[in-house]
């Protein structure tokens, strides 16, 4: 070998490492709504901007505008080698059962969505026991109301958001079973997620309903429900990400939904990702409520104790949290 060949031989060597590299990034695609909803998407991203920043690595986002563009944006991460690709939300379920197979190298993970493991073995679905959150935040609520009612504002009307709505109703239940439950959804379609004008009319319909508490699991359009309520002078609760921020002193908590940490996860595993399905609950703290200095002085240690409580028996299984999923009914709630 002349020494020119060698030097060419170490300089492919040196591409083929440097394109390793690059392939070995992962991608994150967010849903409709926006990387910056202050919820469910806005979770996503900071879980992959804490993982880059903690290691140094770097991924590539995008934030779709259409149904159309799902499919696309997976096949165009997919095509560059990026490893894995990343989703947020449900709505990218058959997108990638459309295109896995094409890049049986590539791992796929949807977040809240679900792909069948034998079909399609290289995607990881993520779902996580909504209910189990909801229903501390539940209890939260039937604790604080002084009107007897409480109320939750859903975005698209799914078995998904009814599961946050039955499991909020069953622990606002468990500790006022006499409490008055409203339950309202913003639409059928996507655009459900981001319509804050329409979730702050459904929370004023609820306000004037006798409502001092609501519970809001509807992307952007949260936001307008979280607005009317503090504009109100009622309590309301946030979702996904903590939003007591948003209005101190009359956010009562927020349930969390660890999007973040599944996010972080999956890069953190790249291209070695377990895939299959990962159900996060309680007991994995995949869900839970929030606490911090806004609503500190809101959530007394009578409060904190009783849902401390109950989420030891729900790990442990003394206390069952009926999931809407399961059989497509609420026991504490009429939809």
């Amino acid at each position: 070998m002349t020494l020119m060949t060698k030097f060419l031989s170490a300089a492919a060597t040196g591409l083929a490492l440097a394109a390793t590299s690059a392939v070995a990034d992962p991608a994150l695609i967010y849903d409709l709504g926006g990387k910056f909803d202050k919820s469910f998407n806005e979770a996503a991203f900071n879980g992959a901007t804490k993982w880059a920043e903690d290691t140094g690595g770097s991924f590539k986002d995008i934030e779709i505008t259409s149904e159309a563009q799902r499919e696309q944006a997976l096949r165009g991460f997919a095509e560059k080698g990026f490893n894995p690709v990343i989703t947020t939300g449900f709505s990218f379920s058959t997108p990638i059962a459309n295109v896995a197979a094409d890049y049986p190298d590539i791992n796929f993970v949807t977040i809240d969505g679900f792909v069948d493991p034998a079909e399609h073995p290289n995607v990881l679905s993520v779902l996580f026991s909504e209910a189990e959150g909801s229903y501390l935040v539940g209890m939260l609520a039937g604790m604080e109301s002084k009107t007897g009612t409480v109320s939750f504002v859903g975005g698209m009307d799914i078995p998904l958001i009814r599961k946050f709505a039955c499991g909020y109703a069953q622990g606002a239940k468990a500790v006022n079973p006499d409490i008055k439950v409203i339950s309202n959804m913003t639409g059928t379609d996507p655009s459900a997620w981001n319509d804050p004008v329409k979730g702050s009319e459904l929370t004023k319909a609820q306000v004037d309903q006798g409502s001092d508490v609501i519970f809001a699991a509807a992307g952007a359009t949260g936001l307008g429900v979280l607005q009317t309520a503090a504009d109100n002078k009622v309590f309301g609760i946030g979702v996904d990400s903590n939003q007591n921020y948003l209005h101190p002193g009359n956010m009562l908590t927020s349930m969390l939904k660890r999007v973040d940490l599944a996010v972080a996860d999956a890069m953190t595993a790249g291209a070695d990702l377990e895939t299959g399905v990962h159900v996060l609950g309680l007991a994995q703290d995949g869900v839970g409520y929030a606490m911090d200095e806004y609503n500190a002085d809101l959530i007394t240690e009578e409060m904190k104790a009783a849902v401390e409580d109950a989420k030891a028996k729900i790990i442990s299984g003394e206390i069952l949290v009926h999931d809407y999923t399961a059989d497509d009914t609420c026991p504490a709630l009429s939809f």
